[in-house]
C-alpha cells in the first residue's frame, strides 16, 4: 500500500472512530479535566497526532481507547504546564494505564442519581446559559461528532455562522463554570426541550446521515435509543419522553429493510415489511401507550409517533392510513408550525390523494427552505406524480448537487435518468450508445 494510501485509510478509520466514539471521549475528558471546551481540544489534538502515526504503525486494536489516552496524557501535560498537576496526576495517570474504552454504567437506587458520562454532557451542552440554536450546534459537534459543514446543513445555517455559534457556546458556558453533571430535580424541566430535541437529531443523523458515504449508522441511532432510555430513568413522569423513545423504536424497527443491495437508501414503499424489526415496533408500541396516557394529551414528538406508528402496523404501503396521518399533521402544525413540519405535512396531503395542492405547499416553502436537499426531492416526487417528467428530472438533478450524503446523491441522480430515458423512449428517439 502507498504511503498516501496508508494515509486515507488512516483518515477514514480516524473519521469512523471519530463519528462513533467522539461523545464518550469528550464526556470522560471533561469529567477528568472540568473543562468542557479543553475536553474537546484535547480530542481534536488526539485525532491530529493519529492522522501522524496511524499510516506509520498502524490502526490500533482499540482505536477510541489509543484517542483517549493520549488525550488524557496531553492534559498531563497542560497541567504540568499550569502547575497544577499535583491533586490530579495519581488518578488520570492511572486511567490512561487503564486505557478502557467504556466504562459500565452501574444501575443505581437512587433515581436522581445517574452515572452516564454522555447524557452529562448532553444537559451541560443545553444549559440555559446558551441560546437554544447554539445548545443544538454545540452538541451536534460534541455528541453526534458532526462536522461544521454537516451541523449548517441539519441547521439551514451557513458553515462560519455555525462556528461562530459553537465558539461562543463553549466560551459562554467555561465563563458561567457549568459544572460537568446532571442537573438536580428541580432544574431539569428547563433543559428538557433542548435535550429532547439534541437527542432526536442525534438519532436522525443515524437513521439518515447528513454527510458521508453511509446512508444510515445505526450505531448512532442505538445511542440516541439509550440516552433516551437513561433520560426517562430520571424524569419518569414526562410523556415527551416516553413519546420521543416510541418515535425512535418505530423508526428503528425499519434499519434491516432501508438499503438496497447496493447499499443505497430504500422509500418506505420500497422496503420489504417483512424485515422490519417486530420487538422494536413492540417496544415503540408500549412506550407510545404510556406518552398518551397523560392527562396533557399529546406532544410534538406524541404526534410525530403517532404518525410512525401508522407506518409501523400497515401490512403494506397502500394500507397506510394516510387520512390519519395528515389529520396528525394538521395538529402538529398548530402545535409546532416550521417549514420542515409543513413540508411533513404536504408529503401527507399528496398521499391523502391531493399531489397538485401539495405542490403549491411545497412552492410556497421554497423561500424558507432554500438549498434544503429534502425540499427539492419532494418537489421533484410530486412534479413527476403529475406527469411532469421533463421538471421532475430537472429537480432531481438539481437536489442531487446541493450538499449530503453521498448515497442519497446516487439516488437522486438515478431517478432523474430514468425519468431522462423515458422521456426519450417515449419521443422515439434512439437511445444512447
Amino acid at each position: 500500500m502507498t504511503e498516501e494510501a496508508d494515509a486515507a485509510h488512516a483518515r477514514r478509520a480516524i473519521e469512523a472512530v471519530w463519528r462513533t466514539e467522539a461523545a464518550r471521549i469528550v464526556a470522560a475528558l471533561t469529567r477528568h479535566t472540568g473543562d468542557f471546551s479543553w475536553a474537546e481540544d484535547l480530542a481534536q489534538e488526539a485525532l491530529v497526532e493519529a492522522l501522524g502515526s496511524w499510516p506509520a504503525s498502524g490502526i490500533p486494536d482499540n482505536p477510541g481507547a489509543w484517542l483517549l489516552s493520549v488525550a488524557k496524557r496531553r492534559a498531563i501535560d497542560g497541567w504540568r504546564r499550569r502547575e497544577r498537576l499535583a491533586a490530579r496526576e495519581v488518578l488520570i495517570a492511572h486511567d490512561v494505564r487503564l486505557a478502557e474504552r467504556e466504562h459500565p454504567v452501574e444501575e443505581s437506587g437512587d433515581p436522581d442519581r445517574i452515572d452516564d458520562d454522555v447524557l452529562r454532557l448532553v444537559f451541560v451542552a443545553c444549559h440555559p446559559v446558551l441560546p437554544a440554536q447554539a445548545r443544538l450546534a454545540l452538541t451536534l459537534r460534541t455528541v453526534a461528532g458532526l462536522t461544521t459543514e454537516q451541523i449548517a446543513r441539519v441547521m439551514l445555517m451557513t458553515v462560519p455562522t455555525v462556528q461562530q455559534r459553537i465558539v461562543r457556546a463553549k466560551r459562554s458556558l467555561a465563563d458561567a463554570g457549568v459544572p460537568f453533571e446532571v442537573p438536580d430535580r428541580a432544574s431539569r424541566p428547563e433543559r428538557l426541550a433542548s435535550v429532547l430535541q439534541v437527542i432526536y437529531l442525534l438519532f436522525t443523523e443515524g437513521y439518515a446521515a447528513a454527510g458521508g458515504e453511509q446512508p444510515i449508522r445505526p450505531d448512532i441511532a442505538r445511542e440516541a435509543v439509550r440516552l433516551a432510555r437513561r433520560l426517562a430513568a430520571l424524569m419518569p413522569a414526562e410523556a415527551e419522553v416516553q413519546a420521543l423513545i416510541a418515535l425512535m423504536e418505530f423508526q428503528s424497527s425499519r434499519f434491516a429493510a432501508r438499503l438496497d443491495a447496493d447499499g443505497l437508501p430504500l422509500t418506505l414503499a420500497e422496503q420489504d415489511r417483512r424485515r422490519w424489526d417486530r420487538s422494536a415496533i413492540l417496544r415503540g408500541r408500549e412506550a407510545f401507550a404510556r406518552a398518551a396516557a397523560s392527562d396533557r394529551g399529546l406532544g410534538y414528538y406524541g404526534l410525530q409517533a403517532a404518525v410512525a406508528e401508522c407506518h409501523a402496523v400497515a401490512a403494506t404501503a397502500d394500507e397506510t392510513d394516510w387520512a390519519r396521518i395528515l389529520r396528525l399533521y394538521d395538529a402538529l402544525v398548530q402545535l409546532a408550525p416550521s417549514a420542515v413540519v409543513g413540508l411533513n405535512r404536504a408529503v401527507a396531503v399528496a398521499m391523502a390523494g391531493a399531489p397538485d395542492e401539495a405542490l403549491e405547499i411545497v412552492e410556497a416553502l421554497e423561500p424558507e427552505l432554500r438549498g434544503f436537499r429534502p425540499l427539492l426531492a419532494v418537489r421533484a416526487e410530486l412534479l413527476e406524480r403529475l406527469g411532469r417528467t421533463d421538471a421532475a428530472a430537472s429537480v432531481f438533478r438539481e437536489a442531487a448537487e446541493l450538499g449530503g450524503n453521498d448515497a442519497e446523491t446516487v439516488v437522486l441522480r438515478r431517478r432523474a435518468e430514468r425519468l431522462d430515458a423515458a422521456a426519450q423512449a417515449g419521443s422515439g428517439s434512439p437511445e444512447p450508445r
